[in-house]
């Protein structure tokens, strides 16, 4: 995917977001949306081949609807979810859910005064280790922070923690990348 493509999905995705994050705000609903949304994000976690066909251009909008809808259903969401996955299978954006999802959570953290950290690891980190890692976060940041994880197994090691603008990398991967750059500079 070119970048300036990237740049329009997540420009969707975000208006989306902020269409639901208004929905629920209006709904006085925040909570349960987010329940629901982290239940779907859940789904696509667990069930790869589900994100890889809302993504597919293969299927068809009417398919996705069909899929998506089932699924709300079956989860037993709010009417407000329902609604929503229905309006976005039909505009075609079904395979824009995952990103949705996560500009959701974004605003909603924004909204409750919280920093969001966007936290990659090689494995899922466990409960405990999350909630050390928020408590450091809190105590570094001096406000509440809203984690988001995310697993990429070619880090080997170690953690990639983003907070807006500022990066912490201590991943094994980008460690032994700068100590082959050295080598080839020595």
């Amino acid at each position: 995917m070119s970048t300036g493509q990237h740049a329009i999905t997540g420009e969707a995705s975000k208006r989306y977001a902020k269409a639901l994050f208004d929905l629920a705000l209006e709904a006085n609903a925040l909570d349960s949306v987010e329940r629901d949304m982290d239940a779907f994000g859940a789904a696509f976690d667990a069930e790869e081949s589900l994100a890889k066909a809302l993504a597919s251009p293969v299927v068809s909008s009417e398919e996705k609807g069909r899929v998506i809808s089932a699924l709300a259903e079956k989860m037993g969401v709010s009417d407000i979810i329902k609604n929503y996955v229905r309006v976005v299978a039909q505009n075609g954006r079904a395979g824009l859910l995952q990103e949705t999802i996560t500009a959701f959570k974004a605003r909603l953290a924004t909204h409750r005064g919280a920093v969001t950290a966007d936290v990659t690891s090689a494995d899922a980190l466990t409960a405990t280790q999350l909630k050390e890692l928020g408590a450091a976060l809190k105590n570094a940041l001096g406000r509440d922070v809203e984690i988001r994880t995310q697993v990429r197994e070619d880090l080997i090691g170690g953690l990639i923690i983003q907070v807006g603008s500022r990066m912490f990398d201590s991943s094994l991967s980008t460690k032994l990348e700068r100590m082959r750059n050295a080598m080839k500079e020595a």
